[in-house]
Protein backbone atom coordinates (compact mmCIF):
# COMPACT_ATOMS: atom_id res chain seq x y z
CA UNK A 1 0.00 0.00 0.00
CA UNK A 2 3.20 2.46 0.34
CA UNK A 3 3.25 2.70 -3.64
CA UNK A 4 -0.23 3.49 -3.67
CA UNK A 5 -0.39 5.87 -0.66
CA UNK A 6 2.73 7.71 -2.56
CA UNK A 7 0.77 8.38 -5.61
CA UNK A 8 -2.55 9.44 -3.99
CA UNK A 9 -0.94 11.88 -1.54
CA UNK A 10 -1.83 14.84 -3.14
CA UNK A 11 -5.76 13.79 -2.70
CA UNK A 12 -7.20 16.77 -0.55
CA UNK A 13 -9.39 16.26 2.37
CA UNK A 14 -12.00 18.67 2.97
CA UNK A 15 -12.16 20.80 6.06
CA UNK A 16 -15.92 20.81 6.37
CA UNK A 17 -16.06 17.39 7.47
CA UNK A 18 -13.44 18.26 10.23
CA UNK A 19 -15.27 20.82 11.24
CA UNK A 20 -18.60 19.16 11.83
CA UNK A 21 -16.75 15.95 13.67
CA UNK A 22 -15.45 18.39 16.32
CA UNK A 23 -18.44 19.61 16.78
CA UNK A 24 -19.83 15.75 17.35
CA UNK A 25 -17.09 15.09 19.57
CA UNK A 26 -18.99 17.92 21.50
CA UNK A 27 -21.09 15.31 22.55
CA UNK A 28 -24.31 17.53 21.43
CA UNK A 29 -26.37 16.91 18.91
CA UNK A 30 -30.53 17.65 18.62
CA UNK A 31 -31.94 13.68 18.57
CA UNK A 32 -35.07 12.17 20.03
CA UNK A 33 -36.81 9.22 19.36
CA UNK A 34 -39.95 8.70 16.93
CA UNK A 35 -42.41 8.12 19.72
CA UNK A 36 -41.42 11.90 21.26
CA UNK A 37 -43.19 15.22 20.93
CA UNK A 38 -42.62 17.29 17.64
CA UNK A 39 -39.06 19.12 17.48
CA UNK A 40 -38.40 22.36 18.61
CA UNK A 41 -38.82 24.40 14.96
CA UNK A 42 -34.94 26.16 15.03
CA UNK A 43 -36.14 28.93 13.15
CA UNK A 44 -37.50 30.47 16.61
CA UNK A 45 -35.08 33.23 17.72
CA UNK A 46 -32.59 32.36 20.47
CA UNK A 47 -30.83 34.94 23.16
CA UNK A 48 -27.57 36.17 21.83
CA UNK A 49 -24.86 34.74 23.60
CA UNK A 50 -24.02 38.59 24.99
CA UNK A 51 -27.93 39.04 25.95
CA UNK A 52 -28.55 37.34 29.61
CA UNK A 53 -32.75 37.51 31.15
CA UNK A 54 -32.72 38.44 34.69
CA UNK A 55 -33.56 35.22 36.75
CA UNK A 56 -36.84 37.31 38.02
CA UNK A 57 -38.00 37.68 34.09
CA UNK A 58 -37.75 33.98 33.76
CA UNK A 59 -39.28 32.59 37.08
CA UNK A 60 -42.21 35.36 37.40
CA UNK A 61 -44.33 34.46 40.13
CA UNK A 62 -41.49 33.21 42.69
CA UNK A 63 -43.12 33.71 46.28
CA UNK A 64 -39.01 33.64 47.82
CA UNK A 65 -37.91 36.33 46.02
CA UNK A 66 -36.49 39.56 48.08
CA UNK A 67 -38.87 42.95 47.33
CA UNK A 68 -36.63 44.91 45.94
CA UNK A 69 -36.93 41.68 43.35
CA UNK A 70 -40.96 41.77 43.37
CA UNK A 71 -40.90 45.48 42.62
CA UNK A 72 -38.62 44.24 39.43
CA UNK A 73 -41.15 42.34 38.57
CA UNK A 74 -44.11 44.56 38.68
CA UNK A 75 -42.35 47.47 37.17
CA UNK A 76 -42.54 47.43 33.36
CA UNK A 77 -39.81 45.53 32.33
CA UNK A 78 -39.38 45.87 28.12
CA UNK A 79 -38.41 41.81 27.02
CA UNK A 80 -36.02 42.21 24.56
CA UNK A 81 -37.16 39.12 22.69
CA UNK A 82 -41.02 38.71 23.08
CA UNK A 83 -41.27 35.95 20.53
CA UNK A 84 -39.80 33.55 23.48
CA UNK A 85 -41.89 32.20 25.81
CA UNK A 86 -40.50 32.04 29.30
CA UNK A 87 -41.25 28.57 30.21
CA UNK A 88 -39.47 27.18 27.14
CA UNK A 89 -36.72 28.79 27.58
CA UNK A 90 -34.94 26.03 29.03
CA UNK A 91 -36.21 23.71 27.04
CA UNK A 92 -34.68 25.90 24.48
CA UNK A 93 -31.42 26.18 25.27
CA UNK A 94 -30.22 22.61 26.18
CA UNK A 95 -27.28 20.43 24.75
CA UNK A 96 -30.08 18.77 22.90
CA UNK A 97 -29.65 21.98 20.60
CA UNK A 98 -27.16 21.33 17.29
CA UNK A 99 -24.42 24.40 17.82
CA UNK A 100 -24.53 24.49 14.12
CA UNK A 101 -28.11 25.87 13.89
CA UNK A 102 -28.02 29.22 14.72
CA UNK A 103 -27.51 31.21 11.39
CA UNK A 104 -27.70 27.76 9.24
CA UNK A 105 -30.81 25.57 7.31
CA UNK A 106 -32.08 22.71 9.37
CA UNK A 107 -33.99 19.60 8.28
CA UNK A 108 -35.51 17.07 10.63
CA UNK A 109 -35.02 13.45 9.44
CA UNK A 110 -35.42 9.86 10.42
CA UNK A 111 -33.21 7.22 10.71
CA UNK A 112 -33.54 3.41 10.74
CA UNK A 113 -31.74 0.29 13.03
CA UNK A 114 -32.36 -3.32 11.72
CA UNK A 115 -34.82 -3.91 14.42
CA UNK A 116 -36.81 -0.80 12.70
CA UNK A 117 -36.61 1.71 15.96
CA UNK A 118 -35.95 5.26 14.58
CA UNK A 119 -34.76 8.30 15.67
CA UNK A 120 -35.47 12.04 14.28
CA UNK A 121 -32.47 14.02 14.16
CA UNK A 122 -32.60 17.91 13.26
CA UNK A 123 -29.50 18.51 11.09
CA UNK A 124 -27.97 21.01 8.95
CA UNK A 125 -28.84 20.90 5.04
CA UNK A 126 -24.99 20.21 3.83
CA UNK A 127 -24.78 17.60 6.17
CA UNK A 128 -22.90 14.14 4.78
CA UNK A 129 -23.48 10.11 5.21
CA UNK A 130 -20.54 10.52 7.73
CA UNK A 131 -21.26 13.21 9.37
CA UNK A 132 -24.77 11.11 10.47
CA UNK A 133 -22.83 7.95 11.40
CA UNK A 134 -20.60 10.05 13.53
CA UNK A 135 -23.40 11.64 15.23
CA UNK A 136 -25.01 8.51 15.90
CA UNK A 137 -21.79 6.90 16.97
CA UNK A 138 -21.29 9.28 19.73
CA UNK A 139 -25.42 9.13 20.81
CA UNK A 140 -25.45 5.63 20.76
CA UNK A 141 -21.87 5.30 22.53
CA UNK A 142 -21.00 2.85 19.82
CA UNK A 143 -17.17 1.87 19.31
CA UNK A 144 -16.24 3.77 15.73
CA UNK A 145 -14.39 1.69 14.00
CA UNK A 146 -15.23 3.29 10.68
CA UNK A 147 -17.64 0.69 9.54
CA UNK A 148 -20.65 2.48 10.74
CA UNK A 149 -22.38 3.17 7.41
CA UNK A 150 -25.79 4.73 6.38
CA UNK A 151 -28.19 3.26 3.69
CA UNK A 152 -30.43 4.07 1.31
CA UNK A 153 -33.58 1.45 1.62
CA UNK A 154 -36.26 1.83 -1.19
CA UNK A 155 -38.91 -0.79 0.34
CA UNK A 156 -41.68 0.13 -2.20
CA UNK A 157 -38.31 -1.11 -5.51
CA UNK A 158 -36.90 -3.79 -3.02
CA UNK A 159 -33.10 -2.35 -3.27
CA UNK A 160 -30.70 -0.60 -1.27
CA UNK A 161 -27.62 0.90 -1.86
CA UNK A 162 -24.32 2.11 0.41
CA UNK A 163 -24.35 6.03 1.03
CA UNK A 164 -21.10 6.99 0.14
CA UNK A 165 -19.58 9.05 3.17
CA UNK A 166 -18.90 11.84 1.04
CA UNK A 167 -22.39 12.32 -0.43
CA UNK A 168 -25.50 15.00 0.74
CA UNK A 169 -27.99 13.23 3.17
CA UNK A 170 -29.93 15.97 1.57
CA UNK A 171 -29.58 15.24 -1.77
CA UNK A 172 -30.32 11.98 -1.43
CA UNK A 173 -33.95 12.23 0.06
CA UNK A 174 -34.51 14.86 -2.70
CA UNK A 175 -34.61 12.08 -5.21
CA UNK A 176 -37.89 10.28 -3.04
CA UNK A 177 -41.15 10.64 -4.11
CA UNK A 178 -43.70 11.57 -1.24
CA UNK A 179 -45.69 8.72 -1.72
CA UNK A 180 -43.21 6.08 -1.59
CA UNK A 181 -41.84 4.20 1.24
CA UNK A 182 -38.07 5.26 1.60
CA UNK A 183 -35.47 4.79 4.29
CA UNK A 184 -32.00 5.70 5.39
CA UNK A 185 -30.36 2.82 7.69
CA UNK A 186 -27.50 3.18 10.00
CA UNK A 187 -25.68 -0.34 10.28
CA UNK A 188 -22.39 -1.87 9.80
CA UNK A 189 -20.86 -2.85 6.40
CA UNK A 190 -17.42 -4.12 6.84
CA UNK A 191 -17.19 -4.73 3.20
CA UNK A 192 -17.55 -0.69 2.76
CA UNK A 193 -13.71 -0.29 2.03
CA UNK A 194 -12.49 -4.02 2.43
CA UNK A 195 -11.42 -3.98 -1.66
CA UNK A 196 -8.75 -1.34 -0.92
CA UNK A 197 -7.28 -3.82 1.40
CA UNK A 198 -7.60 -6.86 -0.38
CA UNK A 199 -8.40 -6.23 -4.15
CA UNK A 200 -7.42 -9.36 -5.15
CA UNK A 201 -9.92 -11.16 -3.68
CA UNK A 202 -12.72 -8.77 -4.71
CA UNK A 203 -11.75 -8.70 -8.65
CA UNK A 204 -11.23 -12.78 -9.99
CA UNK A 205 -8.64 -12.46 -12.57
CA UNK A 206 -10.98 -13.93 -15.12
CA UNK A 207 -13.16 -11.04 -14.93
CA UNK A 208 -10.58 -8.12 -15.20
CA UNK A 209 -8.69 -7.05 -18.07
CA UNK A 210 -6.15 -4.30 -17.74
CA UNK A 211 -4.58 -1.71 -20.10
CA UNK A 212 -1.65 -2.90 -22.14
CA UNK A 213 0.60 -1.20 -20.36
CA UNK A 214 0.62 -3.50 -17.28
CA UNK A 215 0.83 -6.50 -19.46
CA UNK A 216 -1.71 -8.89 -17.55
CA UNK A 217 0.16 -8.73 -14.68
CA UNK A 218 -0.92 -6.67 -11.77
CA UNK A 219 -0.63 -7.01 -7.47
CA UNK A 220 -2.04 -5.68 -5.17
CA UNK A 221 -1.77 -1.47 -5.09
CA UNK A 222 -0.98 -2.01 -9.02
CA UNK A 223 -4.91 -3.08 -9.70
CA UNK A 224 -6.43 -0.34 -7.11
CA UNK A 225 -4.37 2.02 -8.98
CA UNK A 226 -5.39 1.22 -12.14
CA UNK A 227 -9.01 1.95 -11.17
CA UNK A 228 -8.49 5.11 -9.70
CA UNK A 229 -6.28 6.78 -12.72
CA UNK A 230 -8.63 8.08 -15.00
CA UNK A 231 -5.38 7.57 -17.57
CA UNK A 232 -6.05 3.70 -17.71
CA UNK A 233 -8.64 1.62 -18.70
CA UNK A 234 -9.41 -1.14 -16.42
CA UNK A 235 -12.52 -3.39 -18.21
CA UNK A 236 -14.84 -5.81 -16.18
CA UNK A 237 -16.42 -8.68 -18.13
CA UNK A 238 -18.40 -11.81 -18.09
CA UNK A 239 -21.72 -13.03 -17.94
CA UNK A 240 -24.76 -11.94 -16.39
CA UNK A 241 -28.45 -12.60 -16.10
CA UNK A 242 -30.46 -9.32 -17.57
CA UNK A 243 -34.20 -8.87 -17.26
CA UNK A 244 -36.11 -7.84 -20.47
CA UNK A 245 -37.41 -4.80 -20.89
CA UNK A 246 -41.29 -4.77 -20.20
CA UNK A 247 -41.37 -8.75 -19.79
CA UNK A 248 -41.43 -10.98 -16.68
CA UNK A 249 -38.54 -13.44 -18.37
CA UNK A 250 -34.83 -13.33 -18.11
CA UNK A 251 -32.08 -13.82 -20.75
CA UNK A 252 -28.03 -14.29 -20.37
CA UNK A 253 -25.55 -12.24 -21.94
CA UNK A 254 -22.23 -11.22 -21.64
CA UNK A 255 -21.62 -8.24 -20.36
CA UNK A 256 -18.96 -5.38 -20.28
CA UNK A 257 -18.29 -2.69 -17.91
CA UNK A 258 -15.88 0.34 -18.72
CA UNK A 259 -15.32 3.80 -17.71
CA UNK A 260 -17.66 5.40 -20.54
CA UNK A 261 -20.38 2.70 -19.32
CA UNK A 262 -21.99 -0.79 -18.75
CA UNK A 263 -22.29 -2.76 -22.51
CA UNK A 264 -23.88 -6.13 -23.42
CA UNK A 265 -23.28 -7.84 -26.67
CA UNK A 266 -25.86 -9.08 -28.90
CA UNK A 267 -23.14 -11.55 -30.48
CA UNK A 268 -21.85 -14.25 -28.06
CA UNK A 269 -18.87 -12.71 -26.33
CA UNK A 270 -18.20 -10.08 -28.86
CA UNK A 271 -16.56 -7.19 -27.82
CA UNK A 272 -16.59 -5.49 -31.18
CA UNK A 273 -18.21 -1.51 -31.07
CA UNK A 274 -20.73 -2.78 -33.70
CA UNK A 275 -21.56 -5.57 -31.66
CA UNK A 276 -21.68 -4.17 -28.23
CA UNK A 277 -25.41 -2.25 -26.92
CA UNK A 278 -25.05 0.67 -24.75
CA UNK A 279 -27.01 -0.32 -21.29
CA UNK A 280 -25.96 2.55 -18.52
CA UNK A 281 -23.58 5.30 -17.50
CA UNK A 282 -22.72 6.37 -13.71
CA UNK A 283 -22.94 9.85 -13.69
CA UNK A 284 -26.35 10.40 -13.00
CA UNK A 285 -26.91 6.82 -11.98
CA UNK A 286 -26.61 4.09 -8.94
CA UNK A 287 -26.01 0.76 -8.46
CA UNK A 288 -28.38 -1.10 -6.12
CA UNK A 289 -28.31 -4.27 -4.44
CA UNK A 290 -31.92 -6.55 -4.99
CA UNK A 291 -33.25 -7.11 -1.58
CA UNK A 292 -35.08 -10.28 -2.79
CA UNK A 293 -34.05 -10.82 -6.21
CA UNK A 294 -36.26 -14.15 -6.27
CA UNK A 295 -38.87 -13.71 -4.81
CA UNK A 296 -40.00 -9.79 -6.21
CA UNK A 297 -38.50 -9.57 -9.57
CA UNK A 298 -38.41 -13.40 -10.51
CA UNK A 299 -34.69 -13.27 -10.82
CA UNK A 300 -32.78 -17.06 -11.23
CA UNK A 301 -30.64 -16.43 -8.08
CA UNK A 302 -30.61 -14.12 -5.34
CA UNK A 303 -27.63 -11.89 -6.41
CA UNK A 304 -29.28 -9.65 -7.78
CA UNK A 305 -28.57 -5.84 -8.70
CA UNK A 306 -29.46 -3.15 -10.89
CA UNK A 307 -28.51 0.47 -11.85
CA UNK A 308 -31.17 3.08 -11.46
CA UNK A 309 -30.98 6.90 -12.71
CA UNK A 310 -31.48 9.58 -9.54
CA UNK A 311 -34.31 10.89 -12.26
CA UNK A 312 -36.52 8.18 -12.39
CA UNK A 313 -38.35 6.24 -9.57
CA UNK A 314 -40.35 3.83 -11.49
CA UNK A 315 -39.65 0.32 -11.44
CA UNK A 316 -40.09 -0.10 -15.43
CA UNK A 317 -36.68 2.45 -15.58
CA UNK A 318 -34.84 -0.05 -13.21
CA UNK A 319 -31.86 -1.68 -15.34
CA UNK A 320 -32.28 -5.26 -13.29
CA UNK A 321 -29.37 -7.92 -13.49
CA UNK A 322 -28.37 -11.23 -11.82
CA UNK A 323 -25.14 -12.81 -11.00
CA UNK A 324 -24.76 -16.62 -10.64
CA UNK A 325 -23.05 -16.32 -7.44
CA UNK A 326 -21.99 -13.49 -4.29
CA UNK A 327 -18.42 -12.91 -5.61
CA UNK A 328 -19.60 -12.17 -9.17
CA UNK A 329 -22.01 -9.37 -8.03
CA UNK A 330 -19.25 -8.06 -5.46
CA UNK A 331 -17.10 -7.35 -8.48
CA UNK A 332 -19.51 -6.14 -10.58
CA UNK A 333 -21.15 -3.65 -8.22
CA UNK A 334 -17.57 -2.45 -6.41
CA UNK A 335 -16.33 -1.72 -9.97
CA UNK A 336 -19.32 0.56 -10.52
CA UNK A 337 -18.94 2.32 -7.30
CA UNK A 338 -15.18 3.12 -8.49
CA UNK A 339 -15.81 3.81 -11.64
CA UNK A 340 -18.46 6.63 -10.36
CA UNK A 341 -16.50 7.98 -7.76
CA UNK A 342 -12.77 6.89 -8.29
CA UNK A 343 -10.34 9.09 -5.98
CA UNK A 344 -13.16 9.93 -3.53
CA UNK A 345 -13.96 6.36 -2.64
CA UNK A 346 -10.26 6.33 -1.91
CA UNK A 347 -10.36 9.58 0.75
CA UNK A 348 -13.47 8.19 2.32
CA UNK A 349 -11.17 5.40 3.11
CA UNK A 350 -8.33 7.28 4.07
CA UNK A 351 -9.97 10.09 5.92
CA UNK A 352 -10.71 8.70 9.38
CA UNK A 353 -7.03 7.27 9.68
CA UNK A 354 -5.33 10.39 8.91
CA UNK A 355 -7.90 11.81 11.48
CA UNK A 356 -6.46 9.51 14.31
CA UNK A 357 -3.08 10.65 13.17
CA UNK A 358 -3.55 13.95 13.50
CA UNK A 359 -5.31 12.91 17.11
CA UNK A 360 -2.74 10.91 19.08
CA UNK A 361 -4.16 11.94 22.45
CA UNK A 362 -7.84 9.82 21.85
CA UNK A 363 -6.05 6.70 21.93
CA UNK A 364 -2.21 5.23 22.56
CA UNK A 365 -1.12 3.91 19.01
CA UNK A 366 -0.67 0.13 19.08
CA UNK A 367 2.65 0.72 17.52
CA UNK A 368 4.42 2.33 20.30
CA UNK A 369 3.33 -0.79 22.49
CA UNK A 370 5.86 -3.51 22.69
CA UNK A 371 5.69 -7.02 24.39
CA UNK A 372 7.64 -7.34 27.51
CA UNK A 373 9.14 -10.19 28.92
CA UNK A 374 10.30 -10.38 32.74
CA UNK A 375 10.61 -14.08 33.90
CA UNK A 376 14.28 -13.85 34.02
CA UNK A 377 16.81 -11.95 36.07
CA UNK A 378 16.53 -9.01 33.55
CA UNK A 379 13.55 -7.32 31.32
CA UNK A 380 13.60 -8.02 27.47
CA UNK A 381 11.70 -6.53 24.52
CA UNK A 382 9.79 -9.92 22.49
CA UNK A 383 10.91 -9.05 19.09
CA UNK A 384 9.62 -12.04 17.57
CA UNK A 385 5.80 -11.41 16.60
CA UNK A 386 4.95 -15.39 17.37
CA UNK A 387 6.46 -15.43 20.70
CA UNK A 388 4.69 -12.33 21.98
CA UNK A 389 1.38 -13.67 20.70
CA UNK A 390 1.88 -17.51 22.62
CA UNK A 391 3.20 -15.33 25.44
CA UNK A 392 -0.28 -13.04 25.30
CA UNK A 393 -2.71 -15.84 25.15
CA UNK A 394 -0.63 -17.83 27.69
CA UNK A 395 -1.30 -14.46 30.27
CA UNK A 396 -4.78 -14.71 29.75
CA UNK A 397 -5.44 -17.74 29.98
CA UNK A 398 -3.89 -17.26 33.29
CA UNK A 399 -5.53 -14.42 34.36
CA UNK A 400 -8.37 -16.61 33.35
CA UNK A 401 -7.96 -19.60 35.39
CA UNK A 402 -6.92 -17.02 37.95
CA UNK A 403 -10.04 -14.89 37.95
CA UNK A 404 -12.21 -18.09 38.41
CA UNK A 405 -10.43 -19.31 41.64
CA UNK A 406 -10.91 -15.81 42.74
CA UNK A 407 -14.76 -16.02 42.42
CA UNK A 408 -15.12 -19.56 43.90
CA UNK A 409 -12.71 -19.12 47.06
CA UNK A 410 -14.75 -16.00 47.72
CA UNK A 411 -18.15 -17.14 47.90
CA UNK A 412 -19.16 -16.47 44.38
CA UNK A 413 -20.96 -19.10 42.11
CA UNK A 414 -18.44 -21.31 40.05
CA UNK A 415 -19.02 -23.08 36.59
CA UNK A 416 -20.25 -26.08 37.73
CA UNK A 417 -21.82 -24.71 40.56
CA UNK A 418 -24.27 -22.42 38.11
CA UNK A 419 -24.17 -22.32 34.25
CA UNK A 420 -26.82 -20.09 34.19
CA UNK A 421 -24.78 -17.21 35.10
CA UNK A 422 -21.99 -17.88 32.72
CA UNK A 423 -24.96 -18.20 29.83
CA UNK A 424 -26.30 -14.90 31.87
CA UNK A 425 -22.95 -13.13 30.97
CA UNK A 426 -22.73 -14.68 27.33
CA UNK A 427 -25.78 -12.99 26.75
CA UNK A 428 -24.81 -9.35 27.58
CA UNK A 429 -22.23 -9.99 24.58
CA UNK A 430 -22.35 -7.74 21.64
CA UNK A 431 -21.81 -10.74 19.26
CA UNK A 432 -24.24 -12.92 21.30
CA UNK A 433 -28.02 -12.87 19.53
CA UNK A 434 -29.60 -15.32 21.25
CA UNK A 435 -33.14 -16.28 19.63
CA UNK A 436 -32.31 -15.92 16.30
CA UNK A 437 -33.13 -18.03 13.47
CA UNK A 438 -30.48 -19.44 10.50
CA UNK A 439 -32.02 -17.21 7.90
CA UNK A 440 -31.80 -14.25 10.31
CA UNK A 441 -28.21 -14.73 11.32
CA UNK A 442 -27.70 -15.58 7.56
CA UNK A 443 -29.30 -12.30 6.65
CA UNK A 444 -28.00 -10.06 9.35
CA UNK A 445 -24.00 -11.41 8.00
CA UNK A 446 -25.12 -10.48 4.75
CA UNK A 447 -26.11 -7.25 5.57
CA UNK A 448 -22.59 -6.01 7.67
CA UNK A 449 -20.67 -7.11 4.86
CA UNK A 450 -19.25 -10.71 3.31
CA UNK A 451 -15.36 -10.72 4.26
CA UNK A 452 -13.25 -13.37 6.28
CA UNK A 453 -13.85 -12.77 9.54
CA UNK A 454 -17.38 -11.77 10.15
CA UNK A 455 -19.61 -13.52 12.76
CA UNK A 456 -21.86 -14.07 15.60
CA UNK A 457 -23.32 -16.60 18.08
CA UNK A 458 -26.70 -17.36 18.88
CA UNK A 459 -28.96 -20.46 20.44
CA UNK A 460 -29.42 -23.58 18.53
CA UNK A 461 -32.85 -24.14 17.15
CA UNK A 462 -32.27 -27.83 16.51
CA UNK A 463 -31.28 -28.28 20.33
CA UNK A 464 -31.73 -26.06 22.71
CA UNK A 465 -28.95 -27.15 25.25
CA UNK A 466 -26.19 -25.76 22.62
CA UNK A 467 -24.87 -22.89 20.83
CA UNK A 468 -24.43 -22.16 17.02
CA UNK A 469 -21.36 -19.92 15.88
CA UNK A 470 -22.39 -18.15 12.38
CA UNK A 471 -18.92 -17.05 10.51
CA UNK A 472 -18.63 -15.96 6.90
CA UNK A 473 -15.69 -16.96 5.34
CA UNK A 474 -15.04 -16.45 1.65
CA UNK A 475 -18.01 -14.55 1.00
CA UNK A 476 -19.79 -17.94 2.36
CA UNK A 477 -21.86 -18.24 6.14
CA UNK A 478 -20.99 -20.97 7.80
CA UNK A 479 -22.54 -22.56 10.83
CA UNK A 480 -20.54 -24.26 13.76
CA UNK A 481 -22.20 -26.40 16.36
CA UNK A 482 -21.08 -25.31 20.19
CA UNK A 483 -21.15 -27.92 22.21
CA UNK A 484 -21.55 -28.41 26.23
CA UNK A 485 -19.23 -31.13 27.41
CA UNK A 486 -19.68 -32.48 31.23
CA UNK A 487 -16.50 -33.55 32.91
CA UNK A 488 -17.01 -34.91 36.05
CA UNK A 489 -19.99 -32.44 36.87
CA UNK A 490 -17.85 -28.82 35.33
CA UNK A 491 -19.24 -28.00 32.32
CA UNK A 492 -17.11 -26.52 29.28
CA UNK A 493 -17.86 -25.82 25.68
CA UNK A 494 -16.15 -27.06 22.81
CA UNK A 495 -16.31 -26.62 18.67
CA UNK A 496 -14.53 -29.58 18.64
CA UNK A 497 -15.82 -32.51 20.24
CA UNK A 498 -14.01 -31.60 23.37
CA UNK A 499 -10.64 -31.44 22.22
CA UNK A 500 -10.28 -27.58 23.16
CA UNK A 501 -12.46 -26.78 26.01
CA UNK A 502 -13.74 -23.42 27.20
CA UNK A 503 -15.41 -22.48 30.66
CA UNK A 504 -17.78 -20.09 29.29
CA UNK A 505 -18.25 -18.39 25.60
CA UNK A 506 -16.46 -15.01 26.03
CA UNK A 507 -13.09 -17.57 26.72
CA UNK A 508 -13.99 -19.29 23.21
CA UNK A 509 -14.61 -16.04 21.13
CA UNK A 510 -11.37 -15.15 22.89
CA UNK A 511 -9.55 -18.29 21.44
CA UNK A 512 -10.52 -17.94 18.37
CA UNK A 513 -10.38 -14.44 17.91
CA UNK A 514 -6.45 -15.31 18.02
CA UNK A 515 -6.38 -18.63 16.73
CA UNK A 516 -7.81 -20.11 13.63
CA UNK A 517 -8.11 -24.03 15.52
CA UNK A 518 -10.71 -25.75 13.52
CA UNK A 519 -12.12 -22.89 12.03
CA UNK A 520 -11.67 -21.94 8.26
CA UNK A 521 -10.41 -18.46 9.49
CA UNK A 522 -10.18 -16.14 12.60
CA UNK A 523 -13.24 -14.54 14.11
CA UNK A 524 -12.61 -10.84 13.39
CA UNK A 525 -15.66 -8.39 12.91
CA UNK A 526 -18.33 -9.26 14.97
CA UNK A 527 -22.18 -8.80 13.80
CA UNK A 528 -23.61 -5.75 16.57
CA UNK A 529 -27.31 -4.77 16.98
CA UNK A 530 -27.63 -1.40 18.29
CA UNK A 531 -31.48 -0.04 19.66
CA UNK A 532 -31.34 3.65 18.55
Amino acid sequence: MSDMNNTLEDIHTSGCLGEKAEIFESGKGNVSGSSSPSLIPLHASLQPPNAQLSKTAVCKGNRKSKEGEESLLTAPFPNPFPELIPSTVSSLVSDCLLPWTKGAATQVIKVYNEDNTSRAVEVPTDITARDICQLFVMKNHCIDDHSWTLFEHLSHLGIERTIEDHESVMEVLSGWGMDTDSRLYFRKNYAKYEFFNKPLDFFPDHMVSLSSETNGIMNHSQLIQTFLNSSTCPEIHGHLHAKEQGRKSWKKFYFVLRRSGLYFSNKGTSKEPRHLQFIAEFSDSDVYTLLSAKKIHGAPTDYGFCVKSTKCGSPRDLKLLCADDEQTRTCWVTAMRLFKYGLQLYQNFIQPHQKQKASPMRSISENSLVAMDFSGHKSRVIENPSEALSVAVEEGLSWRRKSCHRLSSHGSPSTSQSPMSNIALHMAQPWFHSKLSRDEAHRLITQQGLIDGVFLLRDSQSNPKTFVLSLCHTQRIKHFQILPVDDEGDLFYSLDDGHTRFTDLIQLVEFYQLNRGVLPCKLKHHCARITL
